[in-house]
C-alpha cells in the first residue's frame, strides 16, 4: 500500500521505517526540515536498535521518502498520525496542539475512502472529537496507538504482540480494520492477537496499560522505601512474589524508578483526564504513583550523601548513565539526570557518562561536566553512582577495575544491577535501594 506517515519523531520515523521494511510505499512527513533532511539521507535522528539499517535499507529502494510538503500525502491509502503530546507547561494535561494542527493540515489533501489512523497517545474522547475532521473529507478515522519500547522499538513495530485498533460502528469501521489488517499482513499471519474496538476503548487501552507499568515499578519501589527501614531486601522480595503467576517478576525491579517521554506524562494527563471527566478518584493513586516515583530519585542523592560522609561538596561523582533507560539516547524526565543535576547543585563535582546520550544530556543539562568514555568519569572519582543499567556498568565493569581508576570507594547502585557482593569484598562500600 501507499502509507504517509505525518510526525517522524522518535514513533513516526520508526513507524514509516517499520512500514517500508515490510513492503509498503511510505512517505514520512515532519515540519523540522534538519529532521526531513537527515531521514532522506537514511540517517536516525535518535538511536534505536535496527533503526539505522531498515531506514538506509528503505530510502535506498526507493519505497521511503520523508518531505516538509503536507501534499504529499495525496494519493495514499492509509495516513498513519504519530504526532507527540507533551504535558501542558501549566499542568498535567496532555497538550494536543500538535495532534489537533496534524489533523487540520491533513485535512485538506484526504480522498473518500482513506483511512486515517491515529497513534498519538491522546486523552479518551479524542478521536471522536477529530473523527467529523476526517469525515468531512469522506475519509475514516481509526485509532491504533502504539506499544512501543524504547530500545526494542523496531521489534515492537513489525512483530507487536498485540495491534488494537478503534474504528467507527457499522460496514466503514469494518473496512477501516480490514484495511488495518492488511497493513500489518505479516503479523496478522502469524497470529499476532489484532482487537478491533470503538474509540474510547483503544484510547484508553494505552493509557491504561502505562498507567499499570508505572504503578507496579512504584510498587516495589514503594516496598523498596520499606525494606530500607527493616532491613529486608527488596530483591530478594521481588524475586519471592514475582513467581506468583498472578504477579510476575517482570518491571518489578527497584531503583530510581521510571522516566522517559511516555509514562510519567501519561499518568499525569490520565489524572488529568479523569478528573474532567468527573471521576478523579478512579485515579486518584497514580498521584502516589508518580510521588513514589519521584522520591527514590531523592533516595538515591541522599544514599551518595550518607557514603561520603555527609556532604558531596567539592566531591568528584561519576554518574553512569544519562538516558532514561539503557539501549536508547532519550533523555526526556529522565532519572539519571535527575539525580546528576541534584548531586550538582548540592556542590559535587558531576562527571556525567552514557554510551549514547551525552550530547542529548549536553543540550538539556550544559552546566553538568561530561565524559565521553566510562573510565574518564571514573578517575579520580570519590563516588561512583549507577543510574542507567547499560551493560557497559552492570555487567562489564569490574568493582577492581573501577577501583584502579576511582580515588574513593563508594558506589550507590541506583538499579540494584550489580553484584552487591562482589563489590563489597573488593572494598567498596556498596549502597542499593531497598537493600541492607
Amino acid at each position: 500500500m501507499r502509507i504517509s506517515v505525518i510526525g517522524c519523531g522518535y514513533l513516526g520515523a520508526v513507524h514509516a521505517a517499520a512500514m517500508a521494511s515490510i513492503g509498503h510505499d511510505v512517505v514520512g512527513i515532519d515540519v523540522d526540515e534538519r529532521k526531513v533532511e537527515a531521514l532522506s539521507q537514511g540517517k536516525a535522528p535518535f538511536f534505536e536498535p535496527g533503526l539505522a539499517e531498515i531506514l538506509t535499507e528503505g530510502v535506498a529502494s526507493g519505497r521511503l521518502t520523508f518531505t516538509t510538503d503536507m501534499a504529499a500525502a495525496r494519493g495514499a491509502e492509509v495516513h498513519f498520525v504519530g504526532v507527540g503530546t507533551p504535558q501542558q507547561a501549566d499542568g498535567y494535561a496532555a497538550d494536543l496542539t500538535y495532534v489537533n494542527a496534524a489533523f487540520d493540515a491533513l485535512a485538506a489533501y484526504l480522498q473518500p475512502g482513506d483511512i486515517v489512523a491515529g497513534k498519538s497517545t491522546v486523552p479518551v474522547g479524542t478521536a471522536a472529537a477529530l473523527a467529523s475532521t476526517v469525515s468531512d473529507a469522506g475519509a475514516t478515522l481509526a485509532w491504533n496507538p502504539e506499544f512501543l519500547r524504547e530500545g526494542w522499538a523496531v521489534q515492537d513495530t513489525i512483530d507487536p504482540d498485540r495491534l488494537v485498533v478503534g474504528v467507527p460502528s457499522g460496514e466503514e469501521g469494518e473496512r477501516a480494520a480490514d484495511i488495518l489488517r492488511a497493513v500489518y499482513h505479516p503479523a496478522v499471519a502469524k497470529g499476532t492477537p489484532f482487537i478491533v474496538t470503538d474509540y474510547a476503548t483503544a484510547e484508553l487501552v494505552k493509557v491504561s496499560a502505562n498507567a499499570f507499568l508505572a504503578t507496579k515499578i512504584s510498587f516495589i519501589n514503594a516496598m523498596a522505601e520499606i525494606a530500607e527501614v527493616t532491613g529486608a531486601d527488596v530483591t530478594q522480595l521481588a524475586d519471592a512474589i514475582g513467581h506468583d503467576v498472578r504477579i510476575g517478576r517482570r518491571f518489578l525491579g527497584a531503583g530510581i524508578g521510571f522516566g522517559g517521554g511516555c509514562l510519567p506524562k501519561d499518568i499525569r494527563a490520565f489524572s488529568a483526564r479523569a478528573e474532567e471527566l468527573g471521576r478523579g478518584e478512579s485515579v486518584a493513586f497514580l498521584r502516589e504513583v508518580d510521588a513514589i516515583n519521584l522520591r527514590r530519585r531523592e533516595r538515591a542523592v541522599q544514599l551518595v550523601i550518607d557514603g561520603l560522609g555527609g556532604s558531596v561538596f567539592g566531591r568528584k561523582v561519576a554518574v553512569l548513565g544519562a538516558a532514561f533507560k539503557p539501549h536508547s539516547d532519550d533523555v526526556r524526565d529522565s532519572p539519571a539526570l535527575d539525580v546528576a543535576v541534584r548531586l550538582h547543585g548540592l556542590g559535587a563535582e558531576v562527571v556525567v557518562t552514557d554510551p549514547q546520550a551525552v550530547e542529548n544530556a549536553r543540550r538539556s543539562h550544559p552546566q553538568l561536566t561530561y565524559a565521553e568514555a566510562r573510565d574518564e568519569a571514573l578517575t579520580g572519582a570519590d563516588a561512583v553512582v549507577i543510574v542507567t543499567e547499560w551493560d557497559e556498568y552492570r555487567r562489564e565493569l569490574s568493582p577492581e577495575h573501577a577501583a584502579s581508576l576511582a580515588r574513593g570507594r563508594v558506589v550507590v547502585d541506583g538499579r540494584n544491577c550489580l553484584n552487591a557482593s562482589a563489590w563489597r569484598e573488593a572494598g567498596w562500600s556498596y549502597h542499593g535501594m531497598g537493600r541492607p
